[in-house]
């Protein structure tokens, strides 16, 4: 086993994000999945995606119920590489900024930071409130990531498969995951830069 990793889904929009990155995930020689699934993730999985949780489950290597504190990720014992909520709610972001685990999501997280594993949030909502950004920034400070959802339009990005794609790809490398779905910045495109300095000038 090379990496072990929590994966957190949460009842906010955008639940395609941490099921990209649990079925690529799934593909990974050596990459074992701790899944827990909110009741708000489930509801949020079938209107979005028409999945259920057990079919997101099926991906994992274990998976739990958001109330089982005797999971092995519920102790900081049990060593991990890592955890990603994708998406986060704002209940669940200020739970884990204010230490207050009422789940194991919120606990699994948790630990993350007082082991110092690489956590990354991905906050799903807009706009944000100055309490969501001082909840942002105190797990932050406790050295969490925090990763919006923002697509990668530098890409010529056309549809959100890709973009979906692209940000899956983009975590797993974050969590030193080698992947076929991310890319690197290679610069500017010259073609689109060319096209770009045209129309600026018939102007």
């Amino acid at each position: 086993m090379d990496k072990r990793i929590a994966v957190l889904i949460t009842g906010a929009s955008g639940v395609a994000y941490g099921y990209k990155f649990l079925e690529e995930a799934s593909k990974i020689s050596g990459v074992e999945t701790h899944l827990v699934i909110s009741n708000s993730g489930a509801a949020v999985l079938k209107q979005e995606l028409g999945i259920s949780p057990k079919e997101v489950a099926s991906l994992a290597s274990f998976s739990y119920n958001e109330n089982n504190f005797m999971a092995p990720i519920a102790s900081g014992s049990f060593r991990m590489d890592g955890a990603l909520v994708a998406p986060c709610s704002m209940k669940t972001l200020s739970g884990i900024a204010n230490g207050y685990e009422d789940n194991l999501i919120i606990r699994a997280a948790s630990i993350a930071l007082k082991e110092r594993w690489k956590l990354v949030l991905m906050p799903r909502e807009t706009p944000l409130s100055v309490v969501h950004i001082k909840n942002m920034l105190a797990v932050a400070e406790a050295g969490g990531i925090i990763m919006p959802p923002l697509p990668q339009f530098y890409f010529e990005t056309k549809n959100i498969d890709r973009i979906i794609e692209l940000t899956a790809g983009r975590l797993l490398t974050m969590f030193g995951i080698s992947n076929q779905l991310g890319r690197e910045w290679e610069g500017f495109n010259p073609r689109a830069i060319e096209e770009n300095n045209k129309g600026e000038s018939g102007t």
